[in-house]
């Protein structure tokens, strides 16, 4: 059956909703493995943003004209690197090139996702990886899933036996914040197993949702970094919060997402 967004005059379920949305993101994302493939140089940071900015205008033309149709009244963030909470009602956030500099570098590690946002609250994302095929869908109350098979965080125990992950700090980010990225890398090399560092978020999330990495943390963020993942990892039995335990909203300045067996070690690692 090909892939056509349908929609009519009845009003659409979350789970039709999350059906289309994955078959938007998998068509951008078909579109931005077309793009990739040689290495793009750039001499200057303007000609980086260029660049960037071809592949998001790339993926924004499919993503946002179906999108809006499912959704004619929900807002549209301009920015994925906006942070903090919502104004009342419906959102897209989209994130049209997650892990773009990788793609850039002809490395695989970048998808295309898009989360609804209801009052504040993520109801269901999709996550297409292009260079895998794979899409990752989860909906508020239904679980999580990996191409329909439902997905499972690990059952760690131990942060000891534990792979954990963190993605890098923004080049343009406050002191302050790098200096707690790099110290809390070195705590969790004293406290966890393997300690893997890279962009994008989303990836490692991905694979917290699946049970193949124990925990992961970040420090500040966007909204489109950490929303999708969140859902993600929530609907697969997991636990989020900010680095110091408590409830994680857009707003907070950390984010944890772990296993429930290693959670509250984490948080210690994390809080040191």
């Amino acid at each position: 059956m090909s892939e056509i967004l349908q929609t009519t005059d009845v009003a659409t379920s979350d789970a039709d909703l999350l059906d289309q949305t994955a078959i938007a993101v998998r068509a951008a994302g078909s579109a931005l493995r077309e793009r990739f493939g040689n290495v793009v140089r750039y001499q200057t940071r303007e000609e980086l943003m260029r660049a960037l900015a071809a592949n998001d205008d790339t993926a924004l033309d499919i993503l946002r004209p179906r999108l809006t149709r499912l959704r004619p009244d929900a807002g549209w963030v301009e920015d994925e690197l906006d942070g903090g909470a919502l104004p009342p009602g419906e959102w897209w956030v989209v994130d049209p090139a997650e892990g773009n500099v990788n793609h850039l570098h002809a490395l695989p590690e970048w998808a295309v996702t898009a989360t609804l946002v209801r009052e504040n609250q993520p109801v269901l994302t999709a996550v297409h990886l292009p260079m895998t095929g794979e899409t990752y869908t989860a909906l508020t109350g239904a679980g999580a899933f990996l191409d329909g098979r439902p997905l499972q965080v690990s059952g760690a125990e131990d942060l000891g036996l534990s792979i954990v992950a963190t993605s890098q700090a923004r080049p343009d980010e406050d002191e302050k914040v790098v200096r707690r990225v790099g110290s809390s890398i070195t705590a969790m090399l004293f406290d966890a197993l393997v300690v893997r560092t890279a962009v994008p978020a989303t990836l490692h999330l991905l694979n917290v949702a699946a049970g193949r990495m124990d925990a992961f943390w970040q420090f500040a963020g966007a909204r489109a970094d950490l929303l999708p993942g969140a859902l993600l990892v929530t609907e697969a039995g997991g636990q989020i919060s900010d680095a110091e335990g408590r409830p994680w909203t857009p707003q907070s300045e950390s984010f944890l997402a772990a296993a429930p067996g290693v959670h509250a070690e984490a948080v210690a690692t994390l809080s040191r």
